[in-house]
């Protein structure tokens, strides 16, 4: 019977954001098999940081306007949606800024705790237009997977307390390529070509180990599967019997050992 062929994995390119690897041979129809089931869950599955509450200094809701800022509150907040965060540990964290002007405020001003980490410390946030004016901001980051909207999250905010949409996953982008491959007399087996981008918190060849696992986990609790009432009953049945079996072994060899005792 023929076996199925298990593929190698080879790495054409890797930089801290971008990665492109190429997995053959394997077998016909697996190639979108495959590479479908790691694409969604590359994108939608991972692990990530994002900021997912901010309050600001005289601001009580996202529609308000900032005093002595360029920018309204809803334009700051999409601003600190780009955040590439990364946060060692699985409780949130929070991080500060207070700038005063005139200063165009990046996100290399945002004051972060040593478990927090900030990939594009030049992101733009906002400008504080004079010398009287300040902007002051206090953040919630936390972990999560995939994209969590407002509407999802179940605690009621505090006053001036504003709950962002956040998106966690450090992949941005998975494109796959499926094309034929020879092995020995067969045309039809499949070459999995992998691009994956990154936010840069994750390195791609790490972010693909990951959502492997993942599927490696599902397809574990798959395996397991519980008996029927039917298998239980025979396998019951069967190991009655084999110990009725061991009882009687046991009961003639004593028969046996008793019998020689006696000529003897």
């Amino acid at each position: 019977m023929e076996e199925i062929t298990l593929p190698q994995i080879t790495t054409l390119f890797e930089d801290e954001e971008r990665g492109l690897f190429v997995v053959e041979p394997l077998y016909p129809g697996y190639g979108y098999t495959i590479g479908n089931a790691l694409r969604r869950v590359l994108l939608s599955s991972l692990e990530g940081a994002a900021v997912s509450s901010v309050k600001i200094e005289g601001v009580a809701h996202e529609f308000s306007t900032v005093p002595g800022v360029k920018e309204d509150a809803l334009d700051i907040i999409l601003n600190l949606k780009k955040l590439r965060l990364r946060l060692h540990g699985d409780e949130p964290a929070t991080i500060s800024l207070s700038v005063k002007g005139p200063k165009e405020v990046k996100a290399k001003d945002i004051k972060i705790p040593s478990q927090v980490e900030i990939q594009n410390k030049d992101l733009y946030i906002a400008t504080v237009d004079s010398e009287k004016d300040s902007l002051v901001m206090e953040m919630v980051v936390e972990k999560g997977r995939g994209y969590l909207p407002v509407e999802m999250k179940p605690e009621k905010p505090e006053i001036g307390l504003i709950q962002i949409d956040s998106a966690f996953s450090p992949v941005s982008l998975v494109n796959i390529k499926v094309e034929n491959t020879r092995v020995g007399q067969r045309t039809d087996f499949n070459k999995l070509t992998l691009e994956i981008d990154t936010d840069g918190t994750i390195r791609p060849s790490e972010a693909l180990r990951q959502a492997t696992e993942i599927l490696i986990q599902q397809f574990q609790a798959i395996l397991n599967i519980p008996k029927t009432k039917d298998e239980t009953v025979k396998e019951t049945a069967k190991s009655k019997k084999k110990e009725v079996q061991k009882d009687q072994n046991a009961k003639k060899t004593t028969k046996k050992t008793r019998s020689k005792k006696s000529v003897a």
